[in-house]
């Protein structure tokens, strides 16, 4: 039961890794689809259409949030900041769009927003994980301050 409740590290940063890629995929398919298929003009009519304020500036803006914020969710990069900008995202959108159209998003209900805010808000708390370009670049950085620490070490010597 232990290990259900505190399974170890290998097995948190393979599940981080999995929600990152499962996440970053849906998101930039998202952000694509504004961009390429319906284009940011298409988008923004779309918005207006649905009472989105500003609707010509928050098409290309929720277009970037999400392929750019899916990009560095699925690589591990900057992982916290692209989380909460990605769930603050969904999170306007559910109330301005979705919540008066009950749960179902069949209906054009709040569920898919929900559980994009979600993964987003679980993955920007807790991190990327140890498979991410952020681990790779706090690894680096430790590297080169333990470097730097015993190059003045010689250096005072």
């Amino acid at each position: 039961m232990n290990l259900v409740l505190n399974p170890p590290t290998v097995v948190r940063d393979i599940a981080l890794l999995v929600a990152r890629v499962l996440l970053g995929v849906v998101l930039i398919a998202h952000g694509l689809q504004k961009f390429v298929t319906w284009t940011l003009a298409g988008t923004a009519e779309a918005f207006g259409q649905m009472g989105v304020p500003a609707a010509s500036v928050s098409a290309p803006v929720a277009a970037v949030i999400e392929l750019v914020g899916g990009v560095l969710l699925l690589v591990g990069l900057f992982a916290p900041i692209a989380g909460l900008l990605v769930a603050l995202q969904m999170g306007v959108a559910a109330v301005l769009v979705h919540v008066g159209n009950g749960v179902f998003v069949s209906e054009n209900g709040w569920e898919l927003v929900a559980v994009i805010a979600a993964a987003a808000l679980a993955v920007g708390v807790a991190g990327a994980g140890r498979y991410s370009v952020d681990s790779w670049l706090r690894g680096r950085r430790s590297t080169s301050a333990a470097v730097s620490a015993d190059e003045r070490e010689s250096v005072n010597a």
